[in-house]
């Protein structure tokens, strides 16, 4: 993956540009010293790493204010970093440019469950935002993989799902309105506390734009009622076609579920080994969650069953508790943790029409074939969001080349068949030279000037989303 030769005239000045920080920030608000700099080199994209000049932890909006306009006035890049779960580089440094992380302005400022909303600096992490409210009956309904770790800033910067988005929506249905700091250090209020803001759809620019146009500093976030109850369901299939097509003729059906994720043997064997949750030993495994009154879950129930039964499963089994239901949970929470523990991989990140899953997970398998490189998919597939693993041996010399180049088909594939690059985990340095595979050069170039509009000088995450020649030329 190419990035941009650092810029020599910033090297030179590093002294000048941590001393102007340090006297915004104070010495506890930066890190300049190359050795500690290394735990930023990289995010959860391990497989590219560059220590950056510096890192700034600011407290506050004042202060994520203050290192913006003493960096756009250095002519400095800066690089927003949430947790740094980023699995598309999205937070990956240059050497000439500045980490500024959120993870110390993880306070909840206001909650109001009348109105059912909760506002929160951008460096709290997902899971804690429904620990906030969970005592009170309600939760925050983005739910992704990482939630333990990742920040909303990340979450907002990628518009990241979870398993739960096929009936609560992502990041950007769920988000009211946020604080940005622009580069120059300019502080904005977008949306707010109320159902829809008056004018252009900012906050949708904003939500899913990669640190590209500001850093996010506090978020209104919605919170909803805790379900009566929810009941999670074990589909097993002896084949991925089958339980791609159960999946569609589900949705199809109007049945609306809360979750339906989808594993294949070789994650199921990882994730059981790991959360013992008695996955059931098939080909592709489907988990179909249903949540309501008892009569609701019920309802749903008979009709996803019915067309489950038609696709021949293996086995159905629905959880019998609470402990059962989350250790099922835990396994596919667990899924990228517990395949890292048996092989190297690539987690991919592409959406397709639910329609197409059949046909898309048989080409997959004959990408694996052609490539010589294993495949585990685990993906949300109610609404096509896949994650296929790409495994390979990162101590092989030409295999994560031969990976990248299996994972740039597998995207391109998805767009094929009417999908697109990403559902949640952005494009970063990732799919940034596959943008031109879904955009033609009017879409991008769009796209490109409403960066001119919020970053002038195109500081903000350098390298990531467009094209590196097009990003490179304007930065100039």
């Amino acid at each position: 993956m190419q990035m941009p030769s650092p810029d020599a005239r910033i090297m030179a000045r590093k002294a000048q540009v941590v001393a102007r920080l340090e006297q915004a920030l104070g010495a506890r608000g930066v890190i300049h010293d190359p050795a500690e700099t290394r735990a930023y080199e990289c995010d959860a994209l391990t497989a590219y790493r560059c220590p950056p000049l510096c890192v700034v932890l600011p407290g506050s909006t004042e202060e994520v204010s203050a290192a913006l306009r003493i960096c756009h006035e250095e002519g400095v890049p800066v690089v927003p970093r949430g947790s740094g779960t980023s699995l598309a580089g999205g937070a990956l440094p240059t050497a000439d440019s500045v980490i500024l992380g959120v993870s110390r302005m993880n306070r909840v400022l206001e909650t109001d469950t009348m109105d059912r909303i909760i506002k929160v600096q951008t460096g709290r992490t997902n899971l804690s935002v429904t620990g906030a409210v969970e005592e009170l009956g309600f939760f925050y309904a983005p739910d992704p993989s990482s939630q333990l770790a990742c920040a909303i800033a990340g979450n907002i910067a990628m518009n990241s799902g979870g398993a739960h988005c096929l009936k609560y929506g992502v990041t950007t249905n769920n988000l009211l309105g946020v604080t940005m700091v622009q580069m120059d250090g300019t502080v904005v209020e977008i949306g707010g506390a109320h159902m829809d803001a008056g004018g252009l759809d900012l906050l949708g620019v904003i939500c899913g734009s990669e640190g590209q146009l500001g850093v996010v500093t506090e978020a209104t976030l919605r919170i909803l009622p805790k379900p009566e109850g929810a009941l999670p369901v074990m589909l097993g299939y002896d084949s991925a076609e089958a339980a791609g097509a159960c999946v569609a003729d589900i949705i199809e059906a109007g049945v609306l579920p809360v979750a339906i994720e989808y594993m294949d043997r070789p994650c199921i064997r990882a994730c059981e080994a790991f959360a013992k949750a008695g996955y059931p030993d098939c080909e592709a495994l489907l988990i179909v969650e249903v949540e309501g009154s008892a009569e609701e879950i019920n309802h749903q129930l008979e009709t996803i069953l019915k067309i489950a039964r038609d696709h021949d499963p293996v086995e159905i089994r629905a959880a019998q508790d609470a402990d059962e239901a989350a250790r099922i949970w835990l396994g596919r929470k667990s899924a990228f943790g517990a395949m890292g523990q048996i092989n190297d991989y690539m987690c991919l990140d592409g959406t397709i029409p639910v329609s197409a899953l059949p046909e898309v997970l048989r080409r997959i398998g004959e990408l694996s074939d052609q490539y010589g490189l294993g495949v585990a998919n685990v993906f949300h597939a109610g609404d096509g969001n896949m994650h296929p693993l790409i495994l390979f041996d990162a101590n092989k010399d030409g295999d994560l080349e031969k990976c990248e180049e299996m994972g740039a088909d597998i995207l391109r594939l998805c767009v094929e068949v009417g999908g697109c690059l990403t559902g949640e985990h952005g494009v970063g340095v990732e799919k940034r030279d596959l943008m031109s595979v879904q955009f033609d050069p009017v879409d991008l170039e769009a796209q490109m000037k409403v960066k001119d509009v919020f970053d002038p000088k195109w500081l903000l995450n350098p390298a990531k989303v467009f094209p590196l020649a097009a990003s490179e030329s304007r930065r100039a």
